[in-house]
């Protein structure tokens, strides 16, 4: 009772630590500057108290007003290029000394070639790369500064780019220049100069402001239920500028951070008391509890930095939480989860209703869409599925707010869809969620299933007939399971492996001894028993060998409870009325069943292996085994650990009395040839 007891208070220490160190995190991760809480737009109704200016501040322009004043200043904006004037006489030197070293150029070619270069060259020959920036800028004219600082003004289509200096010296050419390369002698003599560019671009802007007015403090801005106009719009938009410049640099009031040690705290402790009311399995485990804790840290921490660097958090796959969840516990856990931690971080968003009613209907799919994963196919539909839900809220939300099909914002649909494919990863973080906090999946429990492993293959070889009886109690559990809503899955997994301790001396159990010779009563009953009970820890042992989870050995360890071995103790007292027997001896360890599914078990095996005893398998006599059996278990107290009710217990029965009907049915008689 002493180490029960203090077994429990080390549980309830590691919650009350757990809880708090949750809280704490969360609320270090919160933004320490102050939110701007009102959510307004254009055409919808002001829907909070009257608003007045508590200080002077402008009123912004908006982006796109800043970007039509930019370019209208600088419609007459002309880019600066430097001209470098040696080009010109060093190219016409170069091209007709090559030509006199080769055939010679008669003087009244090389007249032409020097008075067209120089006609070319008076304009300026610009790279293409620089030519194509100015259109694309939309560039009329350059300004082109020659050595003497003087300046001139070009038009672009005045300007040669060395493709188009090409063209037109050859043109009206004789002949004979056609032939030669000329286009080796062009070379361009524009340089783009950047530092007098900038210069001239800000000297033009200078005068450009980015405000429209002021508001001053206790000016009226707007009041409840009147509708946001553009004017309105501008003004509030620049009350939200000035207000997060005014708290980016100071620390939260200590109100505000009371408030949100309140908040945290009372959604934290609400998510706590669920579990201690509804799933004290999972508060009473601290693995999984941390689990659970870790889950919705995690997910605040990657929210909270998304937001502090601006990027764009509809992004994170928020229902892999949910799916997660759903996967290793049960969908009302899962569903309880996620709208905890999407409260909490509903307050560290933008535009938070929006937020919720988006992320808990996409927790609802996909809670919905995953009632047992047991197929891969199944996460992609669920992902296919929480886009579109995803999509659907998202334009329902922007049609409503915008009453106008061009003005919607499609951008976030690309978030969406990025989110909804991280969902499928699920399939990793699951595998690496069951190595380090020792939980199991549908996924894993369907490969443990596999009667075709090497296991279970030398299971059904060394033990043939114990392969037979955990075959057909698994069949048993499994219907029972499904009937009380306990999981059958694990049931049956559990079933199956129960008794594989019969593998290290199987000649030792009746059902796989074939030659009639019995080893056990050859032996006293004390060791007869201990030989008996061995295989439960033969079974354990040879579990941990192969790797099997925890949830598995569990089955093993429970599946007789505390009960003895009642042939050899019966048989004992029998032959030694007066000697006291030694209980241990004829003892299993237990534990006893502690879950619903261990429980069944333990009815399962029982009820099987008595059935197998009965000379005349009628009606009357399989539904007193199963009576027996399960109420002689309950007598000795084997469920008392287990959260499985009276009625649970009668809806077994009846499942294994319809089963067992089906078992062991009589079947027709063949009549022989009379001759």
């Amino acid at each position: 009772m002493t180490s029960r007891l203090s077994k429990k208070q080390l549980n309830d220490f590691g919650a009350i630590g757990l809880f708090i160190a949750t809280i704490v995190i969360i609320i270090l991760l919160f933004p320490t500057e102050n939110k701007f809480i009102y959510q307004f737009e254009v055409g919808k109704p002001w829907t909070y108290e009257l608003m007045t200016a508590s200080y002077d501040f402008p009123i912004y322009k908006s982006k796109n007003q800043i970007n039509e004043e930019r370019e209208k200043v600088l419609t007459d904006y002309s880019p600066f290029f430097r001209t470098d004037t040696s080009v010109v006489s060093l190219q016409i030197v170069k091209l007709l000394s090559d030509r006199q070293k080769s055939d010679g150029i008669s003087p009244m070619n090389a007249a032409f070639i020097t008075k067209k270069m120089n006609q070319i060259y008076a304009k300026g020959v610009m790279s293409m790369k620089d030519y194509n920036n100015l259109i694309s800028e939309k560039r009329q004219t350059i300004s082109n500064i020659l050595p003497n600082r003087v300046t001139k003004k070009y038009t672009l289509p005045e300007i040669y780019t060395p493709r188009s200096a090409y063209e037109e010296l050859l043109r009206d050419a004789p002949e004979i220049l056609k032939t030669y390369n000329l286009n080796g002698y062009i070379k361009e003599n524009l340089e783009y100069d950047s530092t007098t560019s900038a210069i001239a671009k800000a000297e033009l802007l200078k005068g450009l402001s980015s405000t429209s007015g002021m508001i001053q403090t206790g000016e009226r801005i707007i009041d409840k239920g009147e509708k946001v106009t553009p004017a309105t719009f501008a003004i509030l938009e620049s009350l939200k500028i000035e207000f997060e410049k005014r708290n980016s640099y100071t620390e939260q009031t200590l109100l505000v951070k009371i408030g949100e040690i309140i908040l945290i705290t009372g959604l934290i402790g609400l998510f706590f008391l669920y579990l201690f009311l509804f799933r004290p399995r999972i508060y009473k485990n601290l693995s999984s509890l941390l689990f659970l804790c870790l889950l919705i840290v995690l997910l605040v921490t990657i929210t909270s930095v998304l937001i502090h660097y601006d990027w764009e958090y509809y992004m994170v796959p928020f229902v892999l939480l949910p799916i997660i969840t759903r996967v290793f516990f049960d969908p009302r856990t899962a569903l309880f989860i996620h709208i905890t931690t999407m409260m909490i971080l509903s307050f560290m968003v933008a535009n938070s209703f929006q937020f919720l009613v988006l992320q808990i209907a996409a927790g609802m799919v996909a809670v919905s869409s995953l009632k047992d994963m047991t197929q891969r196919s199944q996460l992609a539909q669920s992902a296919l599925y929480i886009f579109l839900i995803y999509g659907a809220m998202y334009i329902s939300f922007e049609f409503i707010s915008e009453g106008n099909i061009h003005r919607v914002d499609w951008a976030p649909l690309r978030s969406f869809a990025v989110s909804s494919v991280l969902i499928l990863f699920a399939y990793v973080l699951i595998y690496i969620f069951e190595k380090i906090f020792g939980l199991i999946s549908a996924i894993t429990l369907l490969e443990l299933n596999n009667i075709n492993s090497d296991l279970m293959l030398r299971f059904a070889e060394v033990a043939p007939g114990t392969f037979q009886h955990s075959l057909q109690v698994s069949n048993l559990a499994t219907e029972a399971a499904k009937k009380i809503n306990a999981n059958s899955l694990l049931v049956r997994t559990g079933a199956l492996y129960h008794d594989i301790g019969k593998m290290t001396h199987p000649e030792l159990f009746i059902e796989n001894q074939v030659s009639g010779r019995n080893a056990l009563l050859e032996m006293d009953y004390e060791t007869a028993a201990r030989m008996v009970i061995r295989h439960v820890a033969d079974g354990i042992a040879i579990a941990k060998k192969n790797h099997l989870p925890d949830q598995i050995i569990s089955f093993i360890a429970t599946h007789h409870g505390i009960s003895k071995t009642k042939y050899f103790y019966n048989s004992f007292i029998n032959a030694n009325p007066d000697i006291a027997p030694n209980e241990e001896a004829f003892t299993y360890p237990g534990p006893r069943p502690y879950t619903k599914e261990t429980a069944i078990l333990m009815m399962a095996d029982a009820v099987e292996a008595c059935s197998r005893s009965l000379k005349m398998y009628t009606i009357e006599n399989l539904n007193a085994v199963v009576e027996n059996m399960i109420d002689t278990q309950i007598a000795d107290g084997e469920f008392k650990d287990a959260p499985i009710t009276f009625r649970d217990v009668e809806m077994v029965k009846a499942v294994f009395k319809e089963r067992l009907k089906n078992v062991y049915h009589n079947r027709i008689v063949y009549p022989k040839l009379s001759n």
